[in-house]
């Protein structure tokens, strides 16, 4: 097998790890698997990045990509890529479909927007599609997502904040 294949193989296995966090989505499908390649010496090398520098999931992140790795026959090792950050931005489309079938309202600003620091965005509830929101707590399941409730359906969501 040649290297390119090598690592094609290699990425499949490490873009299969559900996030630990939000398991609708993949660490590829979050942006968070930056790369993998194959070493001169064989070795598979996954680079990650953290959705952010306190994330309490980062490590159980690794070492899934460090398992997938392995399950598929690969030496491996894993690097953390603190630069550049990650960014909502590197949520795709399909992903953030994921989120929503899952209950869970995308990012709706691109990240660095003043007022989408500020929670001053209009979130529409994954459930009934209204835009009438409101957000309960900055702080959902988990410290990445706010959580909200939508005044049309009165149903709960969390809401993954623009990072």
């Amino acid at each position: 097998m040649d290297r390119a294949d090598l690592q094609a193989r290699a990425w499949d296995a490490a873009a299969s790890v559900p996030d630990p966090e939000v398991p609708c989505v993949t660490v590829a499908d979050l942006g968070i698997l930056r790369s993998v390649d194959i070493d001169a010496d064989g070795v598979a090398v996954a680079r990650v990045t953290p959705t952010y520098s306190g994330c309490p999931a980062t490590l159980a992140i690794e070492l899934a990509v460090e398992t997938a790795l392995r399950e598929a026959g690969f030496e491996t090792r894993v690097e953390r890529v603190l630069s550049p950050a990650w960014t909502t931005n590197w949520i795709g489309a399909d992903a953030r479909e994921k989120l929503r079938e899952y209950g869970i309202a995308p990012p709706v600003e691109a990240s660095g927007s003043i007022r989408s620091l500020f929670g001053e965005t209009e979130v529409a509830c994954p459930r009934c599609g209204s835009t009438e929101t409101a957000r309960v707590s900055e702080f959902g399941s988990t410290p990445c997502k706010a959580h909200y409730r939508c005044e049309a359906c009165l149903e709960p969501f969390d809401y993954f904040k623009c990072i």
